[in-house]
């Protein structure tokens, strides 16, 4: 199974029922305290919780994250580009990337992905510098 940027190995748990499972290998991400709260914990380390609804749940959590990687990965390139036209000095070029770049932050901070705060000061700081490069 695979979730964020490590693999899970799911071994049967020993002492347990055929269906519980141990992680071999724990994840880090923003979704590990959702992930932690389908994990029930016993005496050998973490299992994975049995119930149909809490496996549905851990398949939702990596598609979502799936989907938040993405669409960080492209914020981050579309804000790369306007910083790399500031860069060039180039102020028709930068503000057609603020543009573009403008639209993809705001959509991440409704989606959840940046706080809605860090976004907008993200569009305020990059639109002042492409305004001072007008000048």
């Amino acid at each position: 199974m695979s979730i964020g940027a490590c693999r899970l190995a799911l071994t049967p748990a020993p002492n347990h029922a055929s269906n519980a499972f141990r992680l071999e290998r724990f994840v880090s991400g923003p979704f590990i305290r959702r992930f932690c709260q389908l994990l029930a914990p016993s005496s050998s380390g973490l299992t994975m919780a049995n119930t149909s609804s809490a496996k549905k749940a851990v398949r939702k959590i990596a598609h979502r994250t799936d989907i938040n990687r993405s669409r960080r990965s492209q914020m981050r390139t579309y804000v790369r580009k306007v910083e790399e036209a500031i860069a060039s000095g180039d102020s028709t070029l930068a503000l057609a990337a603020l543009s573009a770049a403008e639209p993809l932050v705001m959509r991440a901070a409704q989606k959840g992905i940046v706080h809605k705060n860090t976004a907008s000061r993200k569009v305020a700081r990059l639109t002042k510098r492409v305004k001072s490069l007008a000048h």
